[in-house]
C-alpha cells in the first residue's frame, strides 16, 4: 500500500515540475525584451499593383495590366509609409516617385502630422512632388545649406526608421540597385530623429528670410547749421 502511495507522490511530483517549467519558460518569455523590427529591402523592385494597399476596403477590384496580389519590396515599403498613425517626418535628396508621393497624401487625409525636407536644387526639377505635397498643405521645406542634402530617410511615428540609399524616384524604385534597412531599434531611431530635427530648425524660411534681410541704410546726419 505504501508503494503506491510513493508512487502517485512521484507522479504528482512529475505533474508539479513539468508544469512549473512550463510556467516559468511562459514568465520568461513575457518578461523578456522584445526584439526590435528590422527589415531590408532590396531594389530595384517588380512593379506591381498597389490598389489593394491604398484601399484595402474598396469592393471594386483594380483593372491595371500590373500583377495583384504580389509583395514586393516597393509595396512593403509603402507599407511601413502607410503605417504612420500620428507623426511621419521624411528627408531625402530627391522626391518625385507618384507612388510614394501618393502615399504620403493618404496620410495626409488620414490626419497624419507630415514634414517633408529635400535639397533645394533638386525641389524644383521636373517630376518633383514637391509642389504637389505643398499644394495639398504639407510643410515641405528645402534645405538651405551650401552643399547637397544628399540624406535618405524618413521616420515613421517616431519610433520606426526608414534608410538607405533609396532616393524617392521611380528610377531608383524601378531601375537602380538600391538598398533600404527599417527598424525599430531605439539605438538608431534616436540619432536620426536628432538630425531631422536640427536639419529642420536649419531650413525654416522664416530664419532664412531674416538672416538674408539686408541692412536698413543709415539715416544721414542733419548737418551742422553752425559756422566755424
Amino acid at each position: 500500500m505504501s508503494g503506491m502511495w510513493t508512487v502517485k507522490v512521484v507522479g504528482l511530483g512529475v505533474v508539479a515540475l513539468s508544469l512549473s517549467v512550463e510556467l516559468l519558460g511562459w514568465l520568461l518569455h513575457r518578461l523578456r525584451p522584445k526584439r526590435a523590427r528590422t527589415e531590408v529591402l532590396f531594389f530595384p523592385s517588380e512593379m506591381a499593383c498597389l490598389e489593394h494597399i491604398f484601399a484595402p476596403s474598396s469592393p471594386q477590384s483594380c483593372c491595371c495590366p500590373l500583377p495583384h496580389g504580389v509583395e514586393t519590396s516597393f509595396s512593403r515599403l509603402v507599407r511601413c509609409i502607410l503605417s504612420a498613425s500620428s507623426s511621419l517626418d521624411v528627408c531625402v535628396f530627391a522626391f518625385s516617385n507618384i507612388d510614394l508621393c501618393k502615399a504620403v497624401l493618404t496620410l495626409r487625409c488620414r490626419g497624419v502630422t507630415i514634414r517633408v525636407l529635400c535639397d533645394k536644387d533638386y525641389a524644383a526639377i521636373h517630376g518633383s512632388q514637391i509642389g504637389v505635397l505643398r499644394r495639398a498643405g504639407i510643410c515641405a521645406r528645402c534645405d538651405v545649406g551650401s552643399v547637397y542634402m544628399h540624406h535618405k530617410f524618413a521616420l515613421v511615428d517616431n519610433r520606426l526608421l526608414i534608410t538607405g540609399s533609396l532616393n524617392w524616384t521611380m528610377t531608383a524604385v524601378q531601375s537602380n540597385k538600391e538598398n533600404v534597412i527599417v527598424t525599430e531599434d531605439p539605438d538608431l531611431v534616436l540619432p536620426f530623429l536628432k538630425e531631422f530635427q536640427s536639419l529642420w530648425l536649419q531650413s525654416d524660411p522664416a530664419q532664412y528670410l531674416h538672416l538674408s534681410d539686408p541692412k536698413p541704410a543709415e539715416k544721414p546726419s542733419t548737418p551742422s547749421t553752425d559756422k566755424p
